[in-house]
């Protein structure tokens, strides 16, 4: 009988944990239910006045946070040696500045031989005397060939004189004087061009003699070195931040955009890029406001608009959260501008609501019948 009475006084303990548990189990979900809206699909129901349920959102869709300028991939054109990495993650650069250096000796030499040839043309050319027209088109292509060089110094001044003031041996007076310069030398340039278009385009103008066309060819020849030089200069694309540094000293960058070196975006503004499923698809539209809400700030909720809306349908890039999707279902991507300057980091995963459309549209409608 003692075993009996045992097993029995255990039974109704296993009964009452149970239903302790059951009990702790709805609660939570009553509490849940109370603080979330009730999820139905892909849009979200709310209750109405009379108990009823009514969907409160059009539809969601998953997210993710990134710059308004989206995450650019900055990539090399040419392969070779790192030798500098002139940033870190975080750093706010200009248009313009040294994100990641290659080896530039090879480039530098062939500069040096490409201008001293140049010069020995030149000197040549003296010996000859023209006028008139022929006189207008080498006056201009000497313009054009002393703003290149202005420009080239300009841009390497300017590149000194950053690095300088990372290093603290710089004033950012000084770094405004040499963006100042590298404006001014490409205004030249670009005044000197026009100029030299106009010259090419008049009517009779000569065929250029052998000593001109030896000295533009020599000119070409520094320009294309000067352009390979730039290229071992890995350069902001504009102003932003710096997100991500894949380049390491000592490396070999490889050209093109699956290698990027640095990932970098305009943090001034952030957006969200989404993707809506298809049978949600005719209840977003530009223009329309949204609720973004993250699990890092489960206390906030933050506002946007819908700015740009896909083309297409295409294959989900976001993992999903949850059930499962299936494999086959396609997905429209919108792009959501948000309000302010939300705490939110960029690659953050979100939720995305959509506000329902038809109180505005009733009043909408009520306006224009109203004209």
């Amino acid at each position: 009988m003692p075993k009996i009475e045992n097993t029995f006084s255990t039974f109704v303990i296993a009964v009452l944990i149970a239903g302790g548990l059951l009990f702790s189990s709805l609660d939570g979900n009553n509490r849940q239910k109370a603080d979330y809206p009730l999820l139905v699909g892909n849009s979200v129901n709310a209750q109405n006045a009379n108990g009823a349920s009514r969907p409160r959102w059009a539809a969601s869709a998953t997210g993710r946070v990134e710059p308004q300028s989206g995450a650019v991939n900055v990539a090399s054109l040419v392969g070779g040696r790192i030798t500098n990495v002139a940033v870190a993650i975080g750093d706010l650069v200009a248009k313009g500045d040294v994100l990641v250096q290659l080896d530039d000796e090879e480039a530098l030499q062939r500069i040096v031989a490409a201008r001293a040839e140049a010069d020995v043309r030149k000197l040549e050319r003296a010996d000859e005397e023209v006028t008139g027209l022929a006189l207008e088109r080498r006056e201009a292509e000497d313009e054009v060939a002393a703003a290149r060089r202005e420009r080239f110094a300009a841009w390497r001044a300017l590149d000194d004189t950053v690095e300088l003031k990372r290093s603290g041996e710089a004033r950012e007076s000084d770094v405004t004087a040499a963006r100042e310069a590298v404006d001014k030398s490409e205004q030249r340039l670009k005044d000197a061009l026009a100029e030299l278009v106009r010259v090419n385009a008049q009517e009779d103008l000569p065929l250029p003699g052998r000593l001109d066309t030896s000295l533009t060819i020599a000119r070409a020849d520094l320009a294309l070195a000067e352009e390979a030089f730039e290229k071992t200069r890995i350069r902001a694309p504009f102003e932003g931040s710096v997100l991500n540094v894949f380049a390491r000293i000592g490396e070999t960058a490889a050209p093109g955009p699956e290698a990027p070196l640095v990932v970098f975006g305009d943090l001034s503004k952030m957006r969200v890029r989404a993707e809506v499923e298809e049978r949600d698809v005719a209840k977003v539209q530009v223009g329309q406001k949204v609720v973004v809400k993250a699990d890092a700030f489960p206390d906030q909720q933050f506002d946007g608009v819908v700015k740009e809306i896909s083309g297409a349908l295409g294959s989900p890039r976001i993992a999903s959260r949850g059930p499962r999707r299936p494999n086959d279902v396609d997905v429209l991507e919108v792009i959501v501008e948000l309000d302010g300057v939300p705490p939110l980091l960029t690659g953050m995963r979100v939720d995305v609501f959509f506000h329902r459309q038809e109180a505005e549209a009733r009043k909408s409608a009520s306006l224009a019948s109203k004209v």
